[in-house]
């Protein structure tokens, strides 16, 4: 093809495009007016159902063979895995950040009497143990996020994946600055 066959084609194909625009625009308008005068005319006033909360029982998009079955499950408290996997993830992370909160407090409680060596010693081993169980926590979350996204039917649903090393430094990082404060107020 010539250089001059081609500039044919794209200014012939851009013309075509716009006039789609323009046609697609002054329909949009179109609507959009409509709707405008229907609000105005008061044509949405007083509708049936007005004020009463949407009733969603039947998804459309569900196989009308399989509503029966869905309804079944649903009157039984049952969910597909993935769904049950999605609240086992949110109640452990929830557990995760109640445990970090609880030594927390415990710290705090610590810190407030007078103690010994030994004390000091056992609260340090108290600590380790508790990185230890929460980094272990995170690694179980991290897997069972793992799984939720694989058999999460839809993309846009799923969970992003977690880094431990990365919680866990969070989690070190508050821990010890908490009790560093702990230790400045009590002396």
């Amino acid at each position: 093809m010539s250089e001059k066959s081609i500039e044919e084609q794209v200014k012939i194909k851009s013309q075509q495009a716009r006039r789609l625009a323009r046609y697609m625009s002054s329909t949009a308008d179109l609507v959009e007016n409509q709707i405008l005068k229907a609000q105005e005319r008061g044509d949405f006033d007083n509708l049936e159902g007005y004020g009463k909360p949407l009733r969603f029982d039947e998804n459309p998009y569900e196989p009308p063979e399989l509503r029966m079955i869905f309804k079944i499950l649903k009157d039984n408290d049952c969910a597909p895995y993935w769904i049950e996997l999605g609240k086992e993830i949110d109640a452990d992370l929830e557990k995760h950040h109640q445990e970090v909160e609880k030594f927390c407090k415990y710290a705090e409680v610590f810190f407030s009497t007078r103690r010994n060596r030994q004390a000091l010693e056992r609260f340090e081993k108290r600590k380790q143990s508790m990185y230890f169980e929460e980094r272990v926590r995170l690694e179980q979350i991290r897997k069972k996020i793992l799984d939720y996204n694989l058999m999460c039917p839809v993309f846009h649903l799923s969970r992003p994946n977690i880094v431990v090393e990365k919680m866990m430094l969070e989690v070190i990082t508050s821990v010890e600055a908490h009790i560093k404060t702990l230790r400045q107020a009590s002396r």
